[in-house]
């Protein structure tokens, strides 16, 4: 029998053909042997639960789901399958169910036992990533009453105290000693060129440049790089390992050695 309407459904349950024992309870508002075939399906794919795990270890001619209950109503269904699970533990069956059923969540508290098979059975375990357009989300774009909603809840999240890394400096922070190597800085360099950066086309406002000016003013600017070099690095005896100039200083003979070559 398939069932058009959602206003109600079966109690199932999965055994091998050859015992009397069930090994999973579940419900469904379609048929036992449509939601069985969805099951096989997930198996093959390689879904990562222990029922999935003993699927997979049959062939699916072993295999079988009897229908054990038509309940009327939704949350009567819910109820009756937390009452077959709760019914066929108390018989001995050993159930693969990770929770105790019903609707909606179930609050399954993991043990160190669960996470620890859990870890076993994902061990190696390869993800396909797609792109392009054989991604799902591939051409679509989220709207934006979503994206203002994300806004919302995000803002705040990573500033001052709440950033993940705040206070933290030198060998502290996760990235002290990270560089970007020279092919990374070239891929983004190009990404950012014309079309690609963001500022491309538009031009800063009358009131921008002056705000911008207004900030500035007072404050010693540098006319070229070789001259905040001087100003900075040279005047008050500092020298940089990544300063091109700092490099160039340090090997070019000091007068001091100069003078004694000629006397």
């Amino acid at each position: 029998m398939e069932t058009t309407t959602a206003t109600g459904g079966l109690v199932y349950g999965i055994r091998l053909r050859r015992e009397v024992e069930y090994r999973y309870v579940g419900i469904t508002t379609k048929t036992a042997s449509r939601r069985f075939h969805q099951h096989l399906r997930l198996a093959a794919e390689g879904r990562k639960t222990r029922f999935y795990d003993w699927l997979r270890k049959h062939d699916r001619s072993e295999l079988i789901a009897d229908e054990l209950d038509w309940i009327e109503g939704l949350p009567e269904l819910g109820q009756a399958e937390i009452d077959w699970i709760s019914y066929l533990r108390r018989e001995g069956d050993r159930l693969l169910n990770l929770s105790d059923g019903g609707l909606g969540p179930t609050g399954v508290v993991w043990t160190d036992e669960m996470r620890e098979a859990a870890r076993v059975r994902s061990t190696g375990r390869k993800i396909q990533r797609e792109s392009g357009p054989g991604a799902p989300f591939y051409g679509k774009n989220h709207t934006a009453e979503q994206r203002e909603k994300w806004s919302r809840e995000r803002k705040g999240t990573y500033s001052g105290a709440e950033n993940p890394n705040f206070g933290k400096f030198g060998p502290e922070h996760p990235g002290f000693g990270h560089t970007v190597s020279e092919e990374t800085r070239r891929a983004l360099s190009e990404a950012k060129k014309g079309a690609g950066n963001p500022n491309f086309g538009k031009k800063a406002s009358a009131e921008t440049r002056a705000k911008m000016s207004a900030v500035r003013k007072g404050r010693p600017m540098p006319s070229s790089q070789r001259n905040a070099h001087t100003r900075h690095h040279t005047n008050k005896g500092i020298e940089k390992a990544d300063c091109k100039y700092c490099v160039e200083d340090s090997a070019k003979p000091s007068l001091s050695s100069e003078s004694e070559s000629e006397s």
